[in-house]
């Protein structure tokens, strides 16, 4: 029987972002996919929920291309074939409107989907016809409150002015975020910092922020994870990629659980009272076997959390 995602939020998650398929994924070959993801995840009991993005592309206008297909339900099918919660992930601003985003929300908990990432436009300059992320939180938590379930949102540590944000996403009733992929630890550390900060000045508790890592293989992948949002240094680049072509995939990995070591020894050096947690995600089909690897390695690093 699933259960809330409540007890683990408040003390450290641990979620697995898979790729999911597109409108065209032949039906073997989708059903190729969901096994060997929820083969994964059913061997790594400290998995908490499996995070199923959406892709979607904006032209210059803003205008929309999914690459995904049906994201609810693959989630719904991972979901059912793990016994964990999957969480799906919706780009608000591509929605008609607040009542059409509203009406999504409804749809998504009657299939039996109970938790949400809640997610903004590309760029904050184009006028989208969906509600804001502020809005979006306001509109779409209590239906999934309802449920026993809640709203999520993404965190950008190298965005100005993103501590604020997360305030007032927090206000409007987001139950965690996570971020963007992390390759380095020093913006996130003063994210964390300065979100902490906030909160007990505002005298309201911060909640769970869930760090995104992912293992890469090649300059391909590096280049893709920056197509994807994510901020990776020359220094980063240079330290994952080095010269031999065979250990890239270990030191990416160790850059990863780097990182994850310095937010946690600041957090709890500082007294920082915001949760921490994963998101191990698999950039592409061919990252399953080493994104799992990274799993693993995370699985026996993050806390286990209080019994429900």
């Amino acid at each position: 029987m699933l259960r809330s995602l409540d007890d683990a939020l408040a003390t450290g998650p641990l979620f697995f972002e898979p790729v999911p398929p597109s409108a065209r994924t032949p039906a073997a070959r989708l059903e190729e996919r969901l096994a060997g993801v929820a083969e994964l995840v059913r061997a790594v009991p400290r998995v908490d929920a499996i995070d199923v993005p959406e892709l979607v592309d904006e032209n210059h206008e803003g205008k929309p291309r999914y690459r995904s297909g049906d994201v609810r339900a693959f989630a719904l099918a991972l979901q059912e074939r793990t016994d964990r919660i999957a969480l799906v992930n919706k780009v608000v601003a591509h929605v008609a409107d607040a009542g059409a985003l509203e009406a999504w929300a409804h749809e998504t908990v009657d299939r039996g989907l109970r938790y949400a990432v809640l997610v903004g436009g590309a760029s904050r300059y184009i006028p989208y016809p969906g509600p804001g992320v502020v809005e979006a939180n306001r509109l779409c938590r209590p239906v999934f409150r309802t449920a026993g379930g809640g709203v999520g949102n993404i965190a950008i540590p190298q965005r100005r002015g993103e501590a604020h944000r997360m305030l007032s996403k927090t206000r409007a009733g987001a139950a965690f975020f996570t971020t963007q992929i992390l390759f380095d630890s020093d913006q996130a550390v003063q994210l964390l910092r300065d979100y902490d900060l906030l909160c007990r000045q505002a005298a309201i508790p911060p909640v769970a922020v869930v760090i995104s890592v992912a293992p890469i293989a090649d300059d391909l992948d590096v280049e893709f994870v920056r197509w994807l949002g994510a901020d990776i240094s020359e220094a980063a680049e240079a330290a994952i990629l080095g010269d031999e072509d065979s250990d890239i995939a270990s030191r990416s990995e160790e850059r990863a659980l780097r990182v994850w070591e310095d937010l946690t020894r600041v957090a709890r050096e500082e007294e920082l009272a915001v949760p921490l947690g994963v998101n191990v995600e698999q950039i592409s089909p061919r990252h399953l076997e080493p994104a799992g690897h990274l799993l693993r390695q995370f699985a026996d690093r993050v806390p286990p959390h209080r019994a429900p």
